[in-house]
């Protein structure tokens, strides 16, 4: 393929795919930025959603956690590091096994998932009324058709 070839179908190909690597960008940023949801303390959203995780499955291991998320045990368990020092879980020790730890919130954290969900359905509720003022219902639909699709190729990707 020639140099004039391989600009031309780049040119074409990425400019609609620019939006996605703006939104991912962005999306990235919103992540690891600090947010009050509401408790009066600064946590990011990885650390929010951990906990909303850990109060949903309690008992749940790193592993787990790591395997839903997508991330390596590494980066989980970091943020459970924080979690723990910030007193929003606990961890207890397997009867059976030393390496393994069971996760579990405490009041604290309790407060935190309930508080984080009350922000994300009300942000979620604004995000999706400014999107019906240009888009319609079944193009919503149809995007977060395509966004589980495209999770599906790029999990693929790392296989």
């Amino acid at each position: 393929m020639h140099k004039n070839e391989i600009n031309l179908q780049y040119k074409e190909l990425n400019q609609q795919h620019d939006y996605v690597y703006q939104f991912v960008i962005l999306y990235y940023n919103y992540i690891l930025a600090k947010h009050d949801y509401g408790t009066g303390e600064q946590v990011s959203m990885m650390e929010a959603h951990t906990t909303t995780f850990i109060e949903e499955h309690p008992g749940t291991t790193v592993s787990e956690v790591a395997r839903f998320w997508n991330k390596t045990k590494g980066a989980v368990s970091q943020t459970v590091k924080n979690l723990l020092e910030k007193g929003y879980i606990r961890k207890e020790n397997s009867s059976k096994d030393r390496k393994i730890n069971y996760l579990y919130v405490t009041e604290k954290g309790d407060q935190l998932s309930q508080s984080h969900k009350l922000y994300d359905t009300k942000d979620i509720k604004k995000t999706y009324d400014q999107l019906l003022e240009t888009c319609s219902e079944q193009d919503i639909q149809s995007f977060y058709k395509v966004l589980k699709q495209y999770i599906t190729c790029i999990k693929n990707d790392f296989k």
